[in-house]
């Protein structure tokens, strides 16, 4: 029985190295401009998921001066793209806190709050193949479950991130 227990991991430890041979990078951690602009990891658990972990800060000086902290995870399924290596498009979902504070029209400060979100997140990822980088484009939907104002679906969420990349 041990031995059966002995090749079975064996067996499980190789599939799970080959998982991440075939994928072009195992881990990456960057930065991503847009909404908001923040520090980006993500990290492959198998050949085509992988996890997205982002933190970051916005100031929107227009709509009522808000000031935002985005705390979020995702995950991220990748299809390839044939006829050109390393570049891939992928989809998924994920979950968000947001600690945001806002002034109203009259410069008064309003009080701190928080939000809770889903979002949804469709996009393209490219891993250059001699130098360790990585770019990715996407879109991030979110639909907020709690907010403290009227707002509870954002469509104008995205980014563009560049990563170092590990093996």
């Amino acid at each position: 029985m041990k031995k059966l227990i002995y090749l079975f991991s064996i067996v499980l430890l190789g599939i799970h190295a080959n998982s991440y041979a075939q994928s072009d990078y195992k881990s990456a951690i960057g930065i991503r401009a847009g909404v908001p602009t923040a520090g980006s990891f993500k990290q492959f658990i198998s050949q085509a998921s992988a996890i997205e972990v982002d933190a970051g800060f916005w100031h929107d000086p227009v709509s009522y001066g808000f000031t935002y902290f985005t705390f979020g995870a995702m995950y991220q399924y990748h299809f390839p793209i044939p006829g050109v290596e390393g570049l891939k498009w992928y989809v998924g979902g994920g979950a968000l806190a947001q600690f945001y504070s806002y002034n109203d029209n009259w410069g008064n400060n309003k009080p701190s709050s928080t939000g809770f979100g889903l979002n949804g997140v469709g996009g393209v990822d490219y891993k250059f193949k001699n130098i360790p980088l990585n770019l990715s484009a996407d879109w991030t939907p979110i639909f907020f479950l709690h907010r403290g104002y009227y707002d509870t679906f954002e469509p104008g969420f995205g980014g563009i991130c560049a990563r170092y990349t590990f093996r």
